[in-house]
């Protein structure tokens, strides 16, 4: 049975170019970026290499970025590092409900170690109130945390009037643009970004690493301490190959984006109107135009969105039911309760993202395998309920 992949928010395929760019350096090019012989140079020579790349897709200066071990790790020390660093101007950070789970629990952190976090609510659709965060910003906010696209509902928040706000305040702006980098052109400078999180293996490119661009002049201070890589922010022996493989990954997208969002937004509209034809009682969530196309959140009403998830998987269709960093956990997607879904609703919940390997013939597919999976879980769930009232009248 060949398997359909519909899980790219979570993490997409290595890409075989990516990989080609990286296997001289995990065969040949193994030095330390550390030290200081040949070996250590040439290693550190493609390091910088890479960062001079990924600095230039975004018009950033090239010390503007730290690499880290994922977008996880470069949220926490967004969220963290900035707050200790400029706790002197204030102890007020500004984020919204349906951030990812890296940021939010960060806040909760810094909440116990003595800060003041709002969490902004959303819409139905998922975006934050301007007048919330004009209502809440003040003069103690040191940072404002928005994350630039949704990974549960694809939802692309308006980062340059976000950015704005935050600076009129003299805020910091940070945003988590790990689902956004790659399928929008994101200029630092232009957007006012001071901070921003991309990740590697959501680009087609290899998991374990990601970085951090801060704006020279913001204050950062590190949460993982070793020797001094990453100039004094970052410690740990330098992930070489994972950076390389990730320049090129970020290359990739960059120079593929216009083809690649067109296939996607095509691919996309044809999955949501295939769907909403074969299956009836579903509810797009978040269907507006200012959203990652290939990202899609669909409520199908009286099913269980575990169950439908595992037969989907049992008939080889790889979806979620939300990210997939609390995948393990059985509560209800606090994205979902954040944009008001009741918890039936929330838990009836699958998502599917596409990717730019994706098929018309896959989704053809898998839209049959869908029609199927949630025809039986209905008939079963009408039959169960149908012999619980025959069971409670006979009583």
């Amino acid at each position: 049975m060949d398997k359909i992949y519909l899980d790219n928010a979570s993490t997409t395929s290595l890409s075989a170019e990516v990989l080609n760019a990286m296997m001289p350096v995990l065969t040949d090019n193994f030095g330390n970026t550390s030290s200081i012989h040949s070996f250590g140079r040439e290693a550190s020579a493609v390091v910088d290499a890479s960062r001079d790349l990924i600095a230039e897709t975004i018009n950033a200066n090239s010390n503007e970025i730290y690499f880290t071990s994922s977008g996880s790790e470069a949220n926490t020390m967004a969220i963290i590092g900035i707050a200790m660093a400029n706790r002197n101007r204030g102890n007020h950070i500004i984020t919204s409900k349906i951030e990812h789970p890296s940021i939010l629990n960060a806040c909760k952190f810094l909440e116990r170690n003595g800060y003041e976090v709002t969490y902004l609510d959303v819409d139905k659709n998922g975006f934050i109130r301007f007048a919330d965060l004009l209502r809440y910003i003040k003069n103690t906010t040191i940072l404002v945390s928005i994350m630039g696209a949704n990974n549960e509902l694809g939802t692309i928040q308006n980062l340059k009037a976000i950015a704005q706000t935050a600076h009129e305040k003299g805020a910091i702006f940070h945003t988590d643009a790990v689902q956004l980098y790659g399928n929008m052109q994101l200029d630092v400078e232009e957007i006012g970004i001071d901070a921003m999180t991309i990740s590697a293996h959501k680009i087609y490119g290899p998991k374990g690493v990601g970085c951090l661009y801060v704006s020279n002049g913001i204050k950062v201070d590190p949460i993982i301490f070793g020797g001094n890589q990453e100039r004094g922010k970052r410690g740990g022996t330098t992930n070489t190959a994972g950076i390389v493989g990730f320049a090129k990954a970020c290359e990739i997208a960059n120079r593929d984006m216009r083809t690649n969002n067109h296939k996607l937004r095509e691919l996309s509209e044809y999955f949501v109107s295939k769907l909403t034809e074969m299956v009836e009682n579903i509810t797009i969530n978040a269907n507006v135009r200012q959203k990652l196309p290939q990202i899609i959140s669909v409520a199908f009403t009286g099913v269980d969105g575990e169950s439908l998830l595992t037969k989907l998987d049992l008939n080889g269709v790889a979806v979620s039911t939300g990210s997939a960093c609390t995948s393990n956990s059985l509560a209800v997607s606090h994205v979902m309760s954040a944009i008001g879904l009741k918890n039936d609703d929330a838990k009836s919940t699958i998502r599917f993202s596409l990717g730019k390997n994706n098929s018309y013939e896959e989704i053809d597919t898998a839209l049959n395998i869908i029609k199927k999976s949630v025809d039986e879980l209905r008939a079963y769930s009408s039959t169960y309920s149908a012999k619980t009232r025959k069971r409670k009248g006979d009583k």
